[in-house]
Parts: C-alpha cells; sequence; structure tokens
C-alpha cells in the first residue's frame, strides 16, 4: 500500500508544471522535430545513398548517428553553468575565429565552397559553431556593456559590429554569404532588444542591407540565384532549375500529400534533396498539413524561447536572457530562409532546417543552442523556488 502511495505521488509531482525544474514541452518539441528529421532525410536520402553506396540507408544511419551524438552533447551541456558561457565568452569567439581560419586554409571543399573540416566521423562546418559562439559572446557584451549600448554609438554599437565584421570577413572567404545573412539579423535583433538607440539601429540596418546587396551584385553566381528566384521558370533546366523542381514537389503534396517515401523529386530529379530542399520532400510527402505541423512545432520552439528569455530578465538574469532571445531570432530566421528558398520566395542560401536538415554539425550545434535553453528555463526555476522559499519564511516569521 505504501510502495502504491509513493508511486501516485512521484505521479502527481510529475504532472505539476511548478515541481519540474526544466521545460518538459520544450524537450518533447526538439525530440519531435528530430524524429521527424530522421523520417524525412531517411526518405529523401534513399536514391543518392543507393547510387553512392549501394546501400539505401547509409544516410539514415549517419544521420542517426548524428542525432545520438547530437543529444550526447547536449547532455554534457546542459549541466554547464550559465555563469561558464559567460565568464569564457570570449574564449569560444577565439576558437571559432580560428576554426575559420583552418577551414579556409586546410578545409574540405565541395562545389567550389571550402567550408568543411574533416574529423573522420563528420566534417565539421565552423560556420556553424561561430554563430553560436557570436551569440554567446554578444549575450555577454550586452550584460557588460549595456549603458555603453543604450547611451554611446562608437563604444557600444561599434564594438560588436567590428567583432561581426571579422567573422563576416572569413565567412566570406569561403564563401558562405547565408550564415553572414542570418548572423547578422540576429546580431541586430539582440541589440534592439538590449535598447539600442532607434536611430542607429536603422542606419546600421541600410548600412547591413547594403552590404548584402553589394555583396550579392559583385558575385555573378548570387545574381544569378537572384534572378532564377524571380523568375525560375525563364531558364527551367539551367540557373533555375533546382527552385522548379522544388516548386513541382511542392505542387504535387497538395493537402495531405503523396505518402511517406512516395516523392518523386527526390528521385535525383531535386538536387540536395535531404539537406537543403528537405522541406520540399516533406511537402510532397506530406502535404500541406505535414508542413504546418512542422512550422508549428517550430513557431513553438521559437515562442519557447521567447519566453524563457522574458522569463530570464524578471529573475534579473540577464546574460541568459538575451542568449535565449538570440537564439529565438536565430532559429526563426533561419527558418524562414530555409522554407523561403525551398518554396521560392527568397533565393537559395544553403541554410539547414532546424533540428530536421542532414548535417552533423548543423544537428550538433542547434541541439546545444536547445540545452543551452533548458538550462536558462532551469536557472529561473531555480531563482523561483528560493523567492518562494524567502517569502514562506518571511510569511513564519510573522
Amino acid at each position: 500500500m505504501q510502495l502504491i502511495n509513493t508511486i501516485k505521488d512521484l505521479t502527481n509531482q510529475w504532472q505539476k508544471p511548478s515541481r519540474a525544474l526544466y521545460d518538459r514541452q520544450l524537450v518533447w518539441i526538439s525530440l519531435c522535430l528530430m524524429l521527424i528529421g530522421l523520417v524525412i532525410v531517411t526518405s529523401a536520402s534513399f536514391p543518392i545513398s543507393s547510387r553512392l553506396t549501394n546501400q539505401p540507408f547509409h544516410f539514415m544511419f549517419r544521420h542517426g548517428i548524428f542525432l545520438l551524438l547530437a543529444l550526447a552533447v547536449s547532455g554534457v551541456i546542459l549541466q554547464i553553468p550559465l555563469k561558464r558561457w559567460f565568464k569564457y565568452s570570449s574564449v569560444l569567439l577565439f576558437i571559432s575565429i580560428l576554426l575559420l581560419i583552418v577551414v579556409l586554409i586546410a578545409g574540405k571543399s565541395v562545389n567550389g565552397a571550402s567550408r568543411w573540416i574533416p574529423l573522420g566521423l563528420f566534417n565539421l562546418q565552423p560556420a556553424e559553431v561561430a554563430k553560436l559562439s557570436l551569440f554567446i559572446f554578444m549575450a555577454g557584451y550586452l550584460v557588460r556593456k549595456n549603458d555603453e549600448v543604450r547611451s554611446t554609438f562608437f563604444g557600444g554599437f561599434i564594438k560588436p559590429i567590428i567583432v561581426f565584421g571579422t567573422l563576416a570577413s572569413l565567412l566570406l572567404l569561403q564563401p558562405d554569404l547565408g550564415t553572414v545573412v542570418v548572423m547578422l539579423v540576429t546580431l541586430f535583433g539582440m541589440l534592439f532588444i538590449a535598447g539600442a538607440k532607434l536611430t542607429q539601429f536603422l542606419a546600421l540596418m541600410v548600412v547591413g542591407l547594403m552590404s548584402v546587396a553589394t555583396l550579392i551584385y559583385i558575385e555573378p553566381y548570387r545574381m544569378r540565384r537572384v534572378t532564377s528566384f524571380l523568375d525560375p521558370w525563364e531558364d527551367p533546366f539551367g540557373s533555375g532549375y533546382q527552385l522548379t523542381q522544388s516548386l513541382m514537389a511542392f505542387g504535387r503534396g497538395e493537402w495531405l500529400g503523396q505518402g511517406l517515401g512516395n516523392s518523386i523529386q527526390k528521385l535525383e530529379y531535386l538536387p540536395e534533396a535531404h539537406t537543403d530542399f528537405v522541406f520540399a520532400v516533406l511537402a510532397e510527402e506530406l502535404g500541406f498539413i505535414g508542413v504546418l505541423c512542422v512550422l508549428t512545432l517550430i513557431f513553438c520552439l521559437v515562442l519557447k524561447a521567447i519566453m524563457i528569455g522574458h522569463k530570464a530578465f524578471k529573475y534579473d538574469q540577464l546574460f541568459g536572457g538575451y542568449l535565449a532571445f538570440g537564439i529565438g531570432i536565430w532559429f526563426a530566421f533561419q527558418t524562414l530562409i530555409n522554407v523561403g528558398a525551398a518554396a521560392g520566395m527568397v533565393p537559395t542560401k544553403g541554410l539547414t532546417l532546424p533540428l530536421i536538415s542532414y548535417g552533423g554539425s548543423s544537428l550538433i550545434i542547434m541541439s546545444s543552442a536547445v540545452s543551452i535553453l533548458l538550462r536558462v528555463d532551469h536557472e529561473c526555476r531555480l531563482s523561483e523556488l528560493s523567492e518562494n522559499k524567502k517569502e514562506q519564511i518571511s510569511d513564519g516569521k510573522k
């Protein structure tokens, strides 16, 4: 009888959100996205895996290993207090810069882009590490220099732009404009949340947009991407080929899709079907309903990040708050670019879909970002418990 009562008590405690010291909903959302990613990558990679390795499940096994590795790394990161990230944020940024230099010297080149460092089990993409490192550094900078950011232009606003410029220069040498744009938008979002003056914010945003436009204009292949995006059917077998095939996948999906595994476009009609354009295969096989479900899950994850950031500010944990908002902006904008590119709404940029696309570096880094969100929420809940205990002691004395 006592054992039954104990089990009931444990069950009741698990069901009460106030007793949990972590956000269970965020865990389930992330795991669902990872599971969807494994299923869709498996389906999308059948043809290319069979052609390259004579083994239809080659990429599925690799993606499964990446998932296990991502969960293991996330478990370790979950144990690291936020004060450690704050203390060593500059060191992380320095390591990222070194990795970006190494990839330019001894990196693996694919389709003319040198973005990967071979590590045996998988190829490390330093650009993914640089994104998270920059956001961690910026969160720490905004805590240390908050007054300068709110008042002065050069001291508070230009310094982080110089740091960003260093990373952007190294990334553009790979070249990787997509990552630069994601970092720039997230950086502006974090500065805006920190209270930067609106006039300065708008001025730098205009400069940033003009810089991106210039970088597109001076590179012929980038211009071709923009022109093909505006009218992909003008050259459906040339510059517009990838986008037209992706749009066909969306069109075939209709409301309920063709059924899991029944995509036609993945039969090597659509290039990069299991990486950059995995969302197009998802749309073809699962239809509008499947697309809506996946986008809802990602929206919920972003909303969770914003709510955690708001909670961190409430308990005066500024570093965790800025970092949570930065991760939320990052996930939202990268999803927008990936889905928009697949649906023909923005030019193709080669960015992964968070927690879904094939790729070890992206999966590990984004899983680590989710773990940091969980850690921010955990420390907020510890602060809440501490405040409640103080109130109970104070009430008891009265």
